[in-house]
């Protein structure tokens, strides 16, 4: 069961409208290391987990997921402003001005839409973890790549805040792959010892001196 609380997880705010950013911001809407994707695949993800508190930590985080979402969409409104004019965003996607009258839209930067194939399921917990650490490990580098363009103090306050959480979620997904990381997949394969061994496919190896006879000019067959 949700109920929706109506204050924001995080108070947004901005200085002044932008259009071409709020087009930017997209991204993390309807984009695939966005806040709804994470939201899904976790809640997903929770379904099929027998340990009670991992299952809660993946909806507890699924949940927080839909309250970023909350923020991210509001941001994008007040960044829109009030008049739909495509003529105010020069470059990027212009679906918000033709089809969703500014409405923060399923969508991401370029326009595509928001797509089931972005969410990742396997059913064994060990690779969804993995999975989860790697999604926000994505999405924090899109949010840092979002504050290094933008000015707007207060636009980067809620991103600092929404990296931040990121980051935590990151932690969290880590210490509960800690926990089982020797169940599943990790537990059923990789444990002979070819799971150990190493092939270097280098050429020289790395820290190996080169043989001159590799060091001369290339030789071209039937060369006249």
């Amino acid at each position: 069961m949700f109920k929706h609380e109506k204050p924001l997880f995080h108070p947004v705010e901005v200085e002044r409208a932008n259009p071409q950013y709020a087009a930017l911001l997209q991204e993390q809407l309807g984009g695939a290391n966005g806040e709804l994707k994470a939201a899904l695949q976790y809640m997903s993800q929770s379904f099929r987990i027998k340990d009670p508190e991992i299952k809660d930590l993946f909806l507890d985080i699924a949940a927080e997921e839909l309250g970023h979402l909350e923020m991210i969409s509001e941001t994008i409104n007040l960044l829109n402003g009030h008049n739909v004019s495509a003529q105010s965003v020069p470059a990027g996607q212009i679906q918000s001005h033709v089809q969703l009258g500014l409405s923060p839209g399923l969508i991401n930067a370029s326009g595509y839409s928001f797509t089931a194939d972005y969410v990742t399921v396997t059913g064994d917990l060990c690779a969804d973890l993995l999975a989860n650490i790697a999604s926000e490990q994505r999405a924090k580098v899109v949010y840092e790549y979002l504050y290094r363009q933008i000015e707007d103090k207060k636009v980067r306050a809620t991103i600092d805040f929404l990296l931040n959480r990121e980051e935590a979620h990151n932690a969290l997904f880590r210490e509960a792959f800690n926990k089982v990381q020797n169940t599943g997949s990790n537990r059923d394969f990789g444990t002979t010892k070819a799971a150990k061994m190493y092939f270097s496919m280098s050429e020289p190896s790395p820290g190996q001196p080169m043989n001159p006879s590799q060091m001369g000019a290339p030789s071209f067959a039937g060369k006249s």
